[in-house]
């Protein structure tokens, strides 16, 4: 097969794939507009953050798989996908770790001001006086999370090393080790997302952007929350950003976030926003999961995503496979199509 690495991975992915007969071309430069014009000849797609839209699987001529190295599927054009007739799977629960670390992170530098101190310093300016008196601190403080998976999980973990007290949403069904966890670690369930965000003094959020979380902590939220933090390391879109925007503004809420909307379909660009450029936000890169750690860990789950690929399986597929997919999928493993 061709495999077209359309994001920067830890070299031994390459090599893990070309020692099984595979062709593989690297080229991390590509990005959302140049993507579509390097698809001659590719069987598979892999990707971390470069947006795969529909003119991609219009200009494909063999694709068959498409591999998102981590969890989140929403930078994939997924309906046009199953449409073309294109598999696509992602790598869940590798990079939690590397998520929930950034999440206590972009909390601590929230809460005790350290990218303006540190901005400060860099300038020549010692302001013991103002930094000095900026933190609450975390112990004894209460932490809402919105999404109790693998991610959910682990950030409980972390903050319960913290001292904070745990909350997050009652849900009908959960898997026994889940369920133990929550136990374990105290978290006290409440029935929606407007009386956990009432109850905390943190809200931090690791949903899946589907229809059900598009936007869903909206003006309602936010208002219960306040006086408080929204932490964001999910997806932009799960979070209304004019209704964030105002709540800033009007000096009652910050915010630690990781994502935001309209974010530049490359690795490197020229880009303004409100949102990163508020002075009561803490940004990063949208590098959540980007630790050597977890990368690690991505590149073994995409490996294995591809191994199964080649034996006619369908491991980690997030779309509706049809008749024709899996024909296809026969069709490269047995090395006949």
């Amino acid at each position: 097969m061709r495999i077209l690495i359309a994001d920067r991975l830890p070299g031994r992915f390459a090599d893990a794939m070309r020692s099984r007969g595979h062709e593989c071309v690297i080229d991390a430069g590509l990005a959302e507009a140049t993507l579509p014009g390097a698809m001659d000849g590719v069987d598979v797609l892999v990707v971390r953050g470069t947006r795969v839209t529909p003119e991609v699987f219009a200009s494909a001529d063999s694709l068959r798989l498409v591999v998102r190295a981590g969890s989140g599927t929403n930078t994939i054009a997924c309906d046009e996908a199953t449409k073309a007739g294109v598999l696509v799977a992602n790598v869940p629960g590798r990079n939690a770790v590397a998520v929930a670390e950034l999440t206590m992170g972009l909390l601590l530098a929230v809460d005790r001001a350290i990218a303006d101190s540190t901005a400060e310093l860099r300038a020549g300016r010692w302001d013991k006086q103002r930094f000095g008196a900026v933190g609450r601190g975390l112990y004894g403080r209460s932490l809402g999370i919105a999404g109790l998976g693998n991610i959910g999980l682990a950030v409980a973990e972390r903050a319960a090393g913290f001292g904070m007290r745990l909350f997050a949403q009652a849900k009908g069904s959960r898997s026994s080790e889940a369920t133990r966890r929550i136990t374990e670690l105290g978290v006290e369930l409440v029935p929606d997302l407007v009386t956990l965000a009432s109850r905390v003094d943190v809200l931090t959020l690791h949903v899946p952007l589907k229809p059900e979380t598009k936007a869903m902590v909206g003006a309602e939220v936010l208002d219960a929350l306040q006086p408080g933090i929204l932490l964001n390391t999910s997806r932009a879109d799960v979070v209304d950003t004019e209704a964030l925007l105002a709540h800033l503004d009007a000096g009652s809420l910050s915010a630690g976030l990781d994502v935001f909307p309209d974010e530049p379909g490359s690795g490197t660009a020229d880009w303004q926003s409100p949102l990163a450029a508020h002075p009561r936000v803490v940004g990063t890169h949208h590098v959540g999961a980007s630790t050597a750690q977890a990368q690690e860990a991505v590149v073994d789950g995409v490996i294995e995503v591809i191994a199964a690929f080649e034996r006619g399986e369908h491991l980690n597929v997030v779309n509706s496979p049809t008749r024709e997919v899996a024909d296809h999928t026969r069709d490269v493993s047995t090395g006949t199509g």
